[in-house]
């Protein structure tokens, strides 16, 4: 289980940044940058995806370990 720490650290760095996304409708003051928002929400996607890919991978070799050793 090896480098699953940072995937781990990596998915709630993804929930985190995603979280900090403005709600849909702002106020009638505030100005939105939606190019902006939109590539924030896509690298937090991008993010999430990739860390738990890791994970699934990290859980496969574990399972080939396993049946490997009995």
């Amino acid at each position: 289980m090896v480098g699953l720490t940072s995937a781990l650290e990596g998915i709630n760095r993804s929930e985190a940044q995603f979280a900090q996304l403005p709600p849909a409708q702002p106020a009638q003051s505030d100005q939105v940058d939606l190019s902006a928002e939109a590539v924030a929400l896509i690298q937090s996607k991008n993010s999430f995806e990739a860390n738990t890919n890791v994970l699934k991978v990290a859980d496969e070799l574990d399972r080939t370990l396993m049946d490997l050793m009995g």
